[in-house]
């Protein structure tokens, strides 16, 4: 997330290609992310984001907090993660825009990692999946980094969508620290995962980095 990010967007960039990819029809059971009800400040960019692209901030009333776990939506969210991933060259805000937080949905083929969460979550949109079962969150990883993923809840549980993953995995096999995340009543409004996800966070199995590279 801007400046922070780019250590492990130029990790993402310098590593080798030829990661394993999923077989389609092999979906984990990952398991429901425990509620978190307390607000949290959203962060600066994605106000700033939500008031160039609107349409990406809402959500229509009534809309599912969850998506059926099925072999196609498993094949759609692996599709998309895959080429997401590769379509945008990891770079940091402060370097492409001059600034050190700014989301956007890339036209240039450049992007840090809320860069990456918010694309995935628009191409998700418009296959169909329902605004509230798509949230971004904020986590830390293995190196106190600041990192934006996309989250994707279930009737299964939660899965996460990743720049420095080619894999979609389950939210508690990444090894992050879970920072915030929006709300599933309101994609405008943020709810803090701390320290609801201490326990989670200490417990959690860390999982190695497939990372999504270009060459």
């Amino acid at each position: 997330m801007g400046r922070v990010t780019v250590g492990v967007a130029f990790l993402a960039a310098g590593l080798v290609c030829g990661c394993a990819t999923q077989a389609p029809g092999v979906m984990p059971a990952p398991g429901a992310m425990p509620e978190a009800r307390a607000a949290a400040p959203a962060p600066a960019g994605f106000i700033s984001f939500c008031m160039r692209f609107a349409g990406q901030c809402e959500a229509a009333p009534g809309a599912a907090k969850t998506v059926a776990l099925t072999d196609q939506t498993w094949r759609t969210l692996s599709k998309v993660n895959r080429e997401v991933n590769d379509s945008i060259w990891p770079q940091d805000d402060e370097t492409h825009y001059g600034r050190a937080e700014y989301w956007t949905i890339p036209t240039d083929g450049y992007g840090d990692c809320d860069d990456y969460a918010v694309t995935k979550r628009k191409d998700l949109l418009a296959a169909g999946f329902p605004a509230p079962a798509l949230r971004i969150a904020v986590v830390l990883t293995a190196d106190a980094t600041r990192h934006a993923v996309l989250t994707v809840s279930t009737d299964k549980g939660d899965l996460v969508l990743d720049n420095l993953r080619r894999d979609v995995v389950p939210w508690n096999a990444t090894g992050f620290i879970w920072i915030e995340r929006q709300d599933t009543a309101n994609p405008m409004k943020w709810v803090s995962l701390q320290p609801t996800f201490a326990q989670q966070a200490d417990n959690a199995p860390t999982a190695g980095l497939t990372v999504a590279s270009k060459q």
